[in-house]
């Protein structure tokens, strides 16, 4: 008797979706999966390790919906494992469940809204008390940025901006007033800028959206992936960012308890990931992902498969407590990735 595979489409992913990919299929217990994957750019990574491939069409919002449920009807897709799009893809859960399709994702869209937007999220964090947060500064002009920056620098504190709005580390950058712009021109690339320079570039126009303006916490950061289901957490893996890729799999009580106290408090399902930093011993919060980080494969090292045990939730089935293995450093290297068979 022929036994079915689940169909699993991955839409736009960024490359590290590969890993994620290759956990799923290689999983301990001999499930298989027909993974689908769609982009706009067929020389991605990601389609490499893909059962059937398809270009994405270049559209949004209501488009990219109506593209995105007729992908899961042409194809009887089982679970869709969103990235691109994923806050509009949120609000339309029922009409992919009513086609048979699993989303993977939070159906609380305002939730995830508030989450993409920081100082919102942030002023929700301060509403609950869910955890200690920078000092910070939301701008619109460039001369409420100086004044910000003089605000945080009279208190004694390293500034850093950031957009209120924005994915990975894209626009933050580390005001440093004793840089050399013109030296720093043909020296290594860096995140460093002087404040002058900021104001410069913020005067360019007379207002623009939202700019964090943040105390910059020196202390070592943290990514911790977290498992949960119904407000439960199930497993958290701290990974500790040692020096340029190495990472420190670790076990750290009161990061593993802000973990718990997020879950507990936003409910956010399946998987998700909070960012923190420390200044002065105390962890702070960076900003929290309501999806697979990019560096989820390797806290699955620690013996945990959370994009597999993820699927299994999604799928209503239990999945226990769990408790990784720790203290396990890693690194990367490049790899070599056939596009042409």
């Amino acid at each position: 008797m022929r036994i079915l595979k689940k169909r699993i489409w991955f839409n736009k992913w960024f490359n590290t979706a590969y890993h994620f990919i290759d956990l799923i299929k290689n999983n301990n217990e001999g499930v298989q999966f027909e993974v689908f994957g769609t982009h706009t750019n067929m020389n991605s990574a990601v389609l490499s390790i893909c059962n059937y491939v398809e270009a994405e069409p270049s559209v949004y919002g209501e488009d990219y919906i109506d593209y995105c449920i007729s992908f899961c009807k042409k194809h009887k897709i089982d679970i869709f494992i969103p990235c691109y799009q994923m806050l509009n893809i949120s609000q339309h859960i029922k009409e992919f469940n009513n086609v048979g399709t699993l989303v993977l994702a939070s159906d609380n869209s305002s939730l995830l809204q508030t989450i993409n937007n920081k100082p919102k999220f942030y002023e929700l964090c301060k509403q609950n008390g869910t955890m200690e947060l920078p000092q910070y500064f939301v701008v619109n002009t460039a001369d409420e940025f100086m004044n910000a920056y003089r605000e945080l620098l009279s208190k004694g504190l390293r500034v850093c901006v950031k957009p209120a709005i924005s994915e990975g580390g894209f626009g933050f950058r580390i005001i440093n007033d004793d840089c050399d712009d013109f030296k720093d021109f043909f020296g290594e690339l860096n995140n460093e800028i002087s404040s002058n320079e900021v104001y410069r570039i913020l005067s360019l126009k007379e207002s623009f959206e939202g700019l964090m303006v943040l105390e910059y916490l020196d202390g070592y950061e943290y990514s911790i992936d977290c498992l949960a289901y119904e407000g439960k957490l199930l497993a958290a893996v701290p990974r500790k960012k040692i020096d340029g890729r190495v990472r420190l799999l670790e076990n750290v009580p009161e990061l593993i308890d802000i973990a718990r106290k997020m879950s507990e408090t936003y409910k956010l399902p399946y998987i998700s990931n909070v960012q923190v930093k420390y200044a002065d011993g105390i962890p702070k919060l960076l900003e929290i992902n309501p999806r697979m980080s990019g560096g989820l494969h390797i806290s699955c090292l620690s013996g945990i498969n959370f994009p597999y045990l993820a699927i299994k939730l999604l799928q209503g089935e239990k999945v226990d407590v769990l408790t990784p293995n720790d203290n396990i450093m890693v690194t990367q290297i490049e790899k070599e990735i056939l596009l042409t068979k």
